[in-house]
């Protein structure tokens, strides 16, 4: 089967208390669906977690408007730590989570009700699209933006997860990830300012790069339709050099620990991925086919970019569609580039997690 990058599965958010976070996620960007939740050992991480097994829960959390969903992790066997240093705009890694949204203006005014931690005002983006900055209470900052494709209309304020915005230390560099091997090859706007949307931000009043990636072509697979389009903001300091912001620490400690993608075909994109100078850091395949967690089951791999970024792919085998049934989807004896039908993705409603 050859690659295919069918979307972005769910970004890793490391906090301090997943119960409580996962809460507010779910009142405040509607994160109500249960894909799996799982307490065990991350074994194969080593490369990543200091040569060390890791004890860490983790849930994956989807909303049914539609995008990617929240890998909600937290550490267990140790106390998570938050950045060594105040992270700005243009630090090396993932800083922003995008979350789709289909009224911009509603969603604005009720986090602004509510009390919550706004950054800035309602503004438009270079590109003339409206949108906000919020920070949750464990200091991750989201990008509610403004998009109109949605899975199943909820109540909730917000869709799932739209993209990242990701510091890179050289575009051109990072461009070799982001636009060649996970194809976002449509640049929606490249502009080099201070730029005025970025009021609010930790770093705002400098002079960044930022570039707008997209893909040109629709996303194909069993989860494609439920995970829709995406996009990726890469954002380069250019009065300062950016520092990493996961610096002497690890993966799953505070902040946004990985942005994952749905692929098909891991086989030949570990052969694309060395090719290219990126090769697997973590592989799962490579001790068994399939890897379970909790109650789903599949394959993953880890590479970093040019700035130590993680993105971690993983090719789906097996998930639940109604637990408490017993009943699982064996996602390998089907068309896999095949969207799976509404009234399969409709099973995933009784996992929602009701307050």
């Amino acid at each position: 089967m050859r690659k295919n990058i069918c979307g972005i599965q769910q970004i890793g958010v490391g906090v301090s208390d997943a119960q409580a976070a996962w809460k507010w996620y779910r009142q405040q960007f509607g994160m109500d669906i249960k894909v799996f939740e799982d307490t065990a050992v991350a074994e194969l991480m080593l490369p990543h977690t200091d040569n060390q097994t890791r004890e860490r829960y983790a849930a994956l959390a989807m909303n049914f408007e539609g995008g990617g969903g929240f890998e909600i992790w937290q550490h267990t066997g140790m106390e998570s730590r938050p950045p060594v240093f105040d992270v700005q705009m243009g630090d090396l890694g993932i800083g922003i989570c995008k979350l789709k949204c289909r009224d911009v203006g509603r969603a604005y005014a009720t986090h602004k009700e509510r009390g919550l931690d706004v950054l800035g005002d309602l503004s438009n983006d270079p590109n003339g699209n409206p949108h906000y900055y919020i920070r949750d209470p464990y200091n991750n900052i989201f990008e509610v933006v403004a998009n109109d494709n949605s899975y199943r209309k909820q109540k909730s304020l917000t869709g799932g997860v739209l993209g990242a915005v990701i510091g890179v230390s050289n575009m051109d560099e990072a461009k070799k990830v982001y636009a060649d091997i996970l194809e976002y090859d449509d640049v929606v706007f490249d502009q080099t300012e201070n730029f005025k949307d970025f009021n609010g931000l930790p770093g705002a009043g400098q002079k960044y790069r930022r570039v707008l990636l997209r893909h040109s072509k629709n996303r194909m697979g069993p989860f494609s339709n439920l995970l829709g389009p995406t996009e990726i903001e890469l954002v380069q300091a250019i009065d300062r050099p950016g520092r990493k912001i996961y610096e002497d620490r690890i993966w799953g400690e505070l902040g946004f620990i990985h942005l994952c993608f749905d692929i098909i075909g891991m086989n030949h994109l570990k052969s694309e991925c060395k090719e290219k100078g990126f090769p697997f850091t973590v592989d799962s395949s490579s001790d068994s086919s399939t890897f379970d967690m909790g109650k789903a089951a599949g394959s993953f791999s880890y590479i970093e970019d040019k700035d130590g970024t993680l993105i971690e792919f993983v090719e789906t085998h097996k998930i639940p569609i109604m637990e408490r049934l017993g009943i699982y989807m064996d996602v390998t004896k089907r068309d896999q580039e095949k969207p799976l039908p509404d009234w399969m993705l409709s099973f995933m409603k009784f996992g929602r997690v009701k307050d």
